[in-house]
Order: C-alpha cells, then sequence, then structure tokens
C-alpha cells in the first residue's frame, strides 16, 4: 500500500456552538443542506418471500456491522426488474447508510463501491446521498460515526420498543464544517486504516477458502483416502473410510458458556477498554476487562445463527476477550480448534435449530450434532497443513483489531478539529 506522509499540529483556538467546539475557521451546518436527498428504499410484494437466490442484492440494517462493515452473505435478493423500477432506494458510490429502525437502528456504513455494481436498501434503511460540492461524503460519514454524531442520532429516535428515526434529522442533525480542503484531507487518513482492514480481511478470506478447499478434499471427497474401503455412515448419511468415527460434538469440545457475562450498552460504555467484546456476529464493542484468554471457537447461539447456505455462524479468535450470552464459547478437548471451525463450515446446523421468531442453536442441540473424526495420525497431518494459515489469518485479526482501535483514537481528534491535518 503506497505510504502516506501526512502534517499534523495541534489547534489552540477554539469557538463554542450548539454541538460543542471547533476550531475558530470552522462552521456547522445543518445536515439537510449537505444533502442531495435523502431516501430509503422498498421490498417487493411478498417482502422476504419474494427473495430470489440470483437477483440483485437488498441490504437491510441486519447487513450492517456496528464498525461500518457489510455483511452481505445474508442479503435477500429481488428481481432485478424490481431494481429497475425503483425510484429510491438505489446504491451509489458514496453513499452513507442509516438504519432508522428496529433493533439496529443507529448503524452506519460507507459505500466505496458498490456491491456487485447493483445493489438497494430496504425500508429500514435510509440513503444519505452528499452533495459533493458541499461535503467530503467520507468526512460526513466519519462525523456521523464519532461520539457527538451519535448522540445526536440517538436523541432523535422516537417511539417505544425498538423505536425510529425519520427525515426529521436533515433539519436537527449538525455537522461541523471544515474546508473543504480539510475535509478531504481527514477523510484521507482515516480511510487509511480502513483500506488497510479491508485489505487484511480479503486476505483472511484467501487462507480460509484455501483450507476449506483441503477440508473439503481430504474429508468431503476422502481423495487420498480413496484407495481404501469406504463403509456407510447412518449418522452423517454417506460412506466414510473404514476405520473412521462419527462422534457428538458434546463428546469432542467443552462448552465453556457458564463463564458467560453479558453487558448492557450502558454498561459497555462506562468501561471503554481494549479487550473485544464479542456477541454472535463477532466484536460488539471494547471494554476494560476479559473472560477468556487462549485460542477458541465462537459459535452463533441466537438471533442470525446460520448464514443462507444453513452453515453456523463461527469465529476463531485467539487472546484476551469477552463474550456475551448469544455466542457459544468452545475449545476442542483432544481435536485441533481449526478442524472444528472447518467442519462447521462444511455441515448444515438447520436440523439443530429451534425457534422460528428467533432462531437458536442450543447447547443441548449443538451437542447432540455428529462430527466426522479421523484416525488421530490423520487429524495431526492436516492440523499440520492448515495450521499456518490459520496462524495468518489469527494475525490478521489481531491487526485489524489494531488498527481499528487507532483509528477511533484519531477519528475524534481529526473530525472535531483538535489535531489538524495540514497536508497529505
Amino acid at each position: 500500500m503506497k505510504e502516506l506522509k501526512i502534517k499534523f499540529r495541534w489547534e489552540k483556538e477554539f469557538k463554542e456552538t450548539e454541538i460543542g467546539e471547533i476550531p475558530k475557521d470552522w462552521e456547522v451546518k445543518k445536515l439537510g443542506d449537505l444533502l442531495r436527498s435523502l431516501e430509503s428504499g422498498s421490498r417487493p410484494k411478498g417482502g422476504s418471500l419474494a427473495h430470489t437466490p440470483n437477483g440483485v442484492l437488498s441490504i437491510g440494517g441486519e447487513n450492517i456491522n456496528w464498525d461500518g462493515s457489510l455483511n452481505l452473505a445474508e442479503c435477500l435478493r429481488f428481481e432485478e426488474s424490481f431494481y429497475n423500477r425503483l425510484k429510491r432506494g438505489r446504491i451509489e458510490e458514496g453513499d452513507i447508510l442509516l438504519v432508522k429502525d428496529g433493533a439496529t437502528i443507529g448503524k452506519l456504513a460507507f459505500i466505496k463501491e458498490v456491491p456487485e455494481g447493483k445493489a438497494m436498501v430496504n425500508e429500514h434503511v435510509f440513503l444519505l446521498k452528499s452533495n459533493n460540492l458541499k461535503i467530503n461524503p467520507k468526512f460526513l460519514f466519519y462525523f456521523l460515526l464519532s461520539e457527538v454524531g451519535r448522540q445526536q442520532i440517538e436523541s432523535l429516535i422516537f417511539g417505544s420498543a425498538q423505536g425510529g428515526i425519520n427525515k426529521s434529522i436533515q433539519d436537527n442533525i449538525l455537522v461541523f464544517y471544515p474546508p473543504l480542503p480539510e475535509q478531504s484531507r481527514i477523510a484521507t487518513v482515516l480511510s487509511w486504516f480502513d483500506d488497510l482492514i479491508e485489505v487484511k480481511k480479503r486476505q483472511n478470506e484467501i487462507l480460509e477458502k484455501t483450507a476449506m478447499a483441503i477440508f473439503k478434499s481430504w474429508f468431503i471427497d476422502f481423495e487420498p483416502f480413496r484407495d481404501g474401503e469406504l463403509v456407510y455412515s447412518e449418522e452423517l448419511g454417506k460412506e466414510i473410510p473404514k476405520g473412521w468415527e462419527v462422534k457428538k460434538w458434546g463428546d469432542v469440545v467443552n462448552f465453556l458458556d457458564n463463564q458467560r457475562i453479558p453487558l448492557s450498552e450502558v454498561e459497555r460504555l462506562k468501561r471503554k477498554g481494549q479487550y473485544p467484546y464479542y456477541g454472535a456476529n463477532g466484536i460488539i464493542d471494547y471494554i476494560d476487562d476479559y473472560i477468556f484468554d487462549g485460542r477458541y471457537l465462537l459459535v452463533a447461539e441466537d438471533g442470525t445463527v446460520m448464514d443462507k447456505n444453513g452453515l453456523a455462524i463461527i469465529n476463531i479468535v485467539e487472546g484476551k476477550f469477552w463474550a456475551n450470552n448469544h455466542v457459544h464459547v468452545i475449545q476442542g478437548k483432544d481435536v485441533p480448534i481449526d478442524y472444528l471451525y472447518l467442519h462447521l463450515k462444511h455441515y448444515p446446523i438447520e436440523p439443530f435449530i429451534t425457534g422460528a421468531v428467533q432462531p437458536k442453536l442450543s447447547q443441548e442441540n449443538f451437542s447432540k450434532m455428529p462430527i466426522l473424526l479421523p484416525p488421530p495420525p490423520i487429524l495431526q497431518s492436516f492440523h499440520s497443513l492448515v495450521e499456518p494459515l490459520f496462524q495468518k489469518i489469527i494475525l490478521n485479526q489481531k491487526q485489524i483489531i489494531t488498527l481499528r482501535k487507532i483509528r477511533d483514537t484519531l477519528l475524534p481528534l481529526l473530525v472535531f478539529g483538535k489535531l489538524r491535518v495540514e497536508e497529505v
């Protein structure tokens, strides 16, 4: 990646505004004055029932993560003819996505490139389309992501239960407004961290696909073992090499779920720190303490527990972290974590899910799931082959956490004008 040469200076002269201190040469403007449009999308008649696997992506609140990234694997898709008829809700490069209601209200994402060339939002997401002659769209995204931006969004939530926000945000959200060239410099600095994070994520995708291909060859297609005798396994409903075992997950792993401690968002706000706080779908927050230390398999317990292929939502983590009660925390007894992870990446869990409204993979059901176990020498040979891949994946995960922390530390300093970017 291109080296970034930056010149900073600390600001000394500030003025008070309705939303806090800013440099004397900055302004404050209404959000609506900086937008071309504020719009949300829709879904065709029938909603999710109209989903078509080969259609155009439709992004909802559940597809946006708290860190601003997108989880597109779970997106519904609708016919291209529906997308072509849309007057509002088509995603363009530079758009900001803001979840406007439901359990994930307030989540934000920035569209650097339109996924698959065509995508839309549903009725639960606002598209903020910036007027590029008035504001740098990436700067606006980082401002809304800041504490001042989030506080203003939260203050406009109406209604009980899950609540919502409406188009009044155009008149009621105020935005710090540096000169356009400085907006661009601030966005460039913060984007450098996000771009590097994306590079490491793509590396991990390639590393994981490599490990999955090896697993499939060995333990799904049995390519290295075809010269041996195969026997039928009732539990798996397929032939497996003779001498291999099929056990239950409860026999080969330890569930550490009784050590999990959920913390509310209010509690986490009081306990900001360096340790990742995991939920069902990954890191939710960073807090001041940890429960677990080591290498673990994390498997979603409730909520979004599987992807569109019926496979578990899972992560391998290493180091110190906290976990809430929506994710199973697992260690293998005599089975490597990488084998357990890849096994779940190939065997659907849908038959073991309960609950229609709130899907759940209970520990009881999880423990009953079958798992194929080759003889220990084969298992060890496989582990030796894929362990370097997972070592690199875990190293990248740790570097992503570090990069995100640095970005989150710099963000308020730059967006609030305390640290000025004079040259990039």
